[in-house]
């Protein structure tokens, strides 16, 4: 016989936006449980931890939790482009410390958290409706009961998959990682490289993590390739292109494996007792496989929102709409818009990719890091299109102006 819990909040998903949606909900004083699959938090990375100071300083992440950066080379097979900024923008977490500070954060106001739990299926209440979430522990049979579910559970949209609301992602990109020790490697700089050499549709990366430690990794975009990335990451380490040479030995110390979606957000990211958040919403910013930022930021207003609508006794689709009106107004079109940029990257050949880094040279720093953090405001982008007349950026604005058009 399954054993029974009863929870206002039931958060899927024990990431970056199930902990910030239980902190957002148990702040509310709710009592909320979050189901986590993995025996710790933060155990398996699924992630580069790629995001930005601002936003990291903004949710109170301790500053000894990630590297700075503040310098970004891009390689092409026969072009080479650095650009480097007066102060650091970029960060790359900690990824495990960063989610066990925000598992804490979520616990010190209430949140129960429950490891080593699966949630396998939804389950209907008395009214036809989402009223909790069948889970497995141990081989033993879970049911939490609750008044609202916070689909948290990233790439995989479990709850919203079982109620038959959403469709598995189609398109996609799989990232394969090493963290490694290196010999030498420059702490303030990331490498992004492009081309046939790092990955048929998709790119490689060097994001350091201070004087010797680095993530080295390899995405692929799927269906676009059907190339597997954890080979080509090896293969990397063994050919040891640019600028792989300069790193001296190369010695993994941990392997990473992850999924995101790369289709721009849900049509649809609530429904009757439903919020979803995170990479199950498809907030992710494709250019650099980013979504921390995102996670945190609409998990909190998914705790927020969805915790406020249980105190109201009413957690109807309608009620929730606010959450996904102003996530959408807020980064909806920027993210389609980054979305049809890495479409069109995808396609490049290493010739088109040694042009894109010319245009990508002729970018100021603060230009290059807008764009690259998908940051495709109208005004910034009428900026960039009449400082830099060439066709690729002319078409690129065209994209974000028909993207802006369109959401």
């Amino acid at each position: 016989m399954a054993k029974n819990y009863d929870y206002d909040v039931v958060v899927v998903g024990g990431g970056p936006a199930g902990l910030s949606a239980a902190w957002g909900a148990a702040k509310k004083g709710l009592s909320v449980a979050v189901l986590e699959r993995d025996e710790a938090i933060g155990q398996n990375v699924r992630t580069s931890g790629v995001t930005w100071i601002k936003e990291a300083k903004s949710f109170g992440i301790p500053s000894e939790y990630y590297n700075e950066i503040s310098n970004y080379a891009f390689y092409s097979p026969n072009n080479y482009v650095i650009k480097k900024s007066d102060t650091a923008q970029a960060a790359i977490l900690d990824v495990r410390k960063t989610y066990q500070f925000l598992a804490y954060q979520a616990a010190s106001v209430g949140a129960d958290i429950f490891l080593r739990t699966s949630a396998t299926d939804a389950i209907k209440n008395d009214k036809g409706k989402l009223g909790g979430v069948k889970a497995t522990s141990l081989k033993e049979e879970l049911v939490f009961n609750s008044k609202l579910v916070i689909d948290a559970s990233g790439f995989y949209s479990i709850v919203g998959r079982s109620l038959g609301i959403v469709m598995p992602w189609k398109r996609f990109g799989a990232g394969a990682e090493y963290e490694a020790y290196v010999d030498k490697v420059s702490p303030d700089t990331w490498y992004l490289m492009v081309g046939s050499q790092y990955s048929p549709a998709g790119y490689a990366w060097i994001f350091p993590l201070g004087k010797n430690k680095v993530r080295i990794g390899v995405g692929v975009g799927k269906p676009n390739s059907q190339a597997d990335a954890s080979k080509l990451l090896i293969e990397l380490l063994e050919k040891r292109p640019k600028p792989l040479d300069d790193l001296g030995r190369i010695v993994p110390i941990e392997f990473h494996y992850g999924l995101i979606p790369n289709e721009g957000l849900r049509q649809s990211t609530i429904d009757d007792n439903l919020i979803m958040v995170g990479d199950s919403a498809g907030q992710a910013n494709p250019l650099v496989l980013e979504g921390i930022r995102y996670a945190i930021e609409f998990g909190r207003a998914a705790g927020k929102i969805g915790g406020e609508s249980v105190l109201q006794g009413d957690t109807s689709k309608e009620s929730l709409k606010s959450y996904e009106q102003t996530m959408k107004k807020a980064i909806g079109s920027k993210i389609a818009a980054a979305v049809k940029v890495q479409y069109r990257w995808l396609d490049l050949s290493d010739q088109e990719w040694d042009k894109e880094l010319e245009i990508i040279d002729e970018l100021s720093a603060e230009e290059f890091l807008d764009f690259i953090k998908a940051d495709f405001g109208m005004t910034s982008m009428l900026k960039l299109a009449a400082h830099h007349p060439k066709l690729a950026l002319r078409q690129l604005f065209q994209i974000i102006k028909n993207t802006d058009k369109e959401t």
